[in-house]
């Protein structure tokens, strides 16, 4: 149940992060590196998620 709370919460950040690159993007005007830093932080956590996924998979913690 943890780890299934831990996967919501993770999807929750990269669409926040998903989301505030595109409110940096519309005020910045495409200047600044804000939304780089929103995307950059949105890859790593999706990243992290999978690297997460994919180990809980092989050590069996994903459990239906």
């Amino acid at each position: 149940m943890l780890f299934k709370l831990a996967v919501v919460l993770m999807l929750v950040m990269v669409i926040g992060s998903l989301f505030s690159g595109l409110l940096f993007l519309y005020r910045d005007k495409g200047n600044g590196d804000r939304v780089l830093r929103a995307l950059t932080w949105r890859i790593s956590l999706s990243l992290l998620l999978f690297a997460g996924l994919l180990v809980a998979y092989r050590f069996g913690g994903y459990s239906q």
